[in-house]
């Protein structure tokens, strides 16, 4: 495993540092309109579809182009398995600074539905429901079509 897993709070506090930490939300881009981590970026790893959900095939290619391997990014999805998945796509990709939001967006539940993680809405923290148009799956889509 090439990655790391860190709790909200401590993702909070990276993405409030100098450090150069980039947040990508890797949920739907329907989820991510209803609500996200200020100031990041959308690029789903799957898609959701009749039969459920099902691999974006451009998802690696799209951060490739649009972020360098040196990039320092954090994954996060709604309740952590999704960008857990990405983070292992992109380290085999070789991108060497990458944390999953352990507890995602909403917080990680067992199979009874009690919370486990709290999630970054169940800290309490800032929450966002407008990206940016530079920040959206279209557009950074469309930045990685036109650096091919």
């Amino acid at each position: 495993m090439s990655f790391v897993s860190k709790k909200p709070e401590q993702v909070r506090e990276l993405l409030a540092s100098d450090e150069g930490w980039t947040f990508i939300d890797v949920r739907t881009v329907q989820e991510f309109e209803q609500g996200h981590v200020p100031d990041s970026h959308n690029l789903p790893v799957v898609f959701r579809g009749s039969f459920g959900m099902s691999p974006n095939p451009a998802f690696v290619e799209v951060v490739e182009r649009c972020f360098a391997k040196n990039s320092k990014l954090i994954l996060g999805c709604a309740a952590g398995g999704r960008s857990a998945r990405a983070c292992e796509l992109l380290a085999q990709q070789g991108y060497g600074d990458l944390i999953n939001m352990e507890g995602g967006f909403h917080g990680a539940r067992s199979p009874y539905g009690e919370l486990i993680v709290p999630g970054w809405q169940e800290c309490g923290y800032d929450v966002a429901t407008d990206a940016g148009a530079e920040r959206t799956f279209a557009a950074l889509q469309k930045k990685a079509e036109s650096l091919s």
